[in-house]
């Protein structure tokens, strides 16, 4: 069975069994902060313009929809919808994950189309479906908004014209960089607090390695970022195969981080399914070649609520 790279051991207890630690070494302790690209450095200025950027709906043709909109910080930055809602009610084809962590991805979106958050940020704006406005009507509309051009000097004062789409999407990017949700039950277990996790999340925890899960939730982001094809009832959608137009590719998505996954239901690419306990079972079948029982369905899910990191508190910005 393929699992994880194994972390360095928390302290343990003279009472923990050996058992017990053996599983605890294929587990990582989520960061405070993913990686930082080079030509992206962290700044307080950036985040503050990028939350600002992230509420502000007239980036949207419409003027009423931002980032925000389907990213709510208080649904665990989703919707929580089955799939996005977007300009002039349109209803979009796939969910929209959770910001959250998002960092830590190595690509965005469900099909990997965009490498970095960068990329990312900037899709939403054009698509028709969604923001439905044009990049250089988004500036232009930002340019007529006494202030945004001293925020984004600010931000960015060593460029001669800083009111620019990459600044945009470099501004959004730092923003998302910071939302992440460390010191989870699990994460607190594995630097040493041994009741941080009930027995059955410690039990959920080994089905998690031996039934396989980890093969492809592994790492601290509980994501290998790889495409992996899955059939969901009803979905014709091709995934990963729009973008390389490689059969192996067709429906096939990004794997999902389970940071959270407690709190950012409905669930798949189409929000087709609902709860934890329906998703278990259909993921062992098809991925893993396991029908799971009631009891190891139960440990599991119990197991994935200890996820559920702290979660970063925003307060909505003032926009000018």
């Amino acid at each position: 069975m393929a699992v994880a790279s194994q972390a360095s051991a928390a302290p343990t207890s003279d009472t923990e069994s050996a058992d017990q630690q053996d599983y605890r070494q294929y587990f990582t302790p989520l960061p405070s902060l993913p990686p930082i690209p080079a030509d992206n450095s962290l700044t307080a200025e950036k985040v503050a313009l990028g939350k600002m950027l992230f509420f502000e709906p007239r980036l949207s043709k419409s003027s009423n929809i931002s980032c925000a909109s389907c990213h709510n910080p208080a649904l665990a930055w989703t919707d929580r919808l089955p799939t996005a809602v977007g300009h002039d009610g349109q209803v979009g084809e796939r969910n929209s994950p959770t910001v959250l962590n998002s960092g830590f991805l190595g690509s965005q979106f469900w099909d990997g189309r965009e490498p970095d958050l960068e990329g990312q940020a900037l899709g939403p704006i054009q698509n028709s479906i969604e923001m439905a406005h044009d990049l250089d009507g988004a500036l232009a509309r930002l340019s007529a908004v006494d202030g945004y051009s001293d925020h984004f000097q600010t931000a960015f004062p060593a460029d001669e014209a800083p009111l620019s789409s990459g600044n945009l999407a470099d501004a959004i990017a730092s923003f998302e960089r910071t939302l992440n949700t460390p010191n989870a039950p699990l994460d607190r277990y594995l630097l040493g607090d041994e009741a941080a996790l009930t027995d059955q999340q410690k039990a959920g925890m080994k089905d998690f390695v031996d039934i396989g899960c980890i093969s492809c939730h592994r790492g601290a982001n509980f994501s290998d970022s790889l495409f992996h094809p899955i059939q969901v009832p009803g979905s014709d959608d091709p995934g990963r195969f729009a973008v390389t137009n490689e059969e192996s590719d067709r429906q096939a998505f990004r794997t999902a981080s389970l940071r959270n996954v407690a709190l950012t239901y409905p669930y798949f690419h189409d929000g087709s399914a609902e709860t934890l306990e329906d998703v278990v079972p259909i993921m062992a079948e098809q991925m893993l070649k396991r029908e799971l029982d009631d009891a190891t369905v139960e440990r599991l899910v119990s197991f994935l609520h200890a996820l559920t990191g702290e979660q970063p508190v925003v307060t909505v910005p003032a926009l000018p």
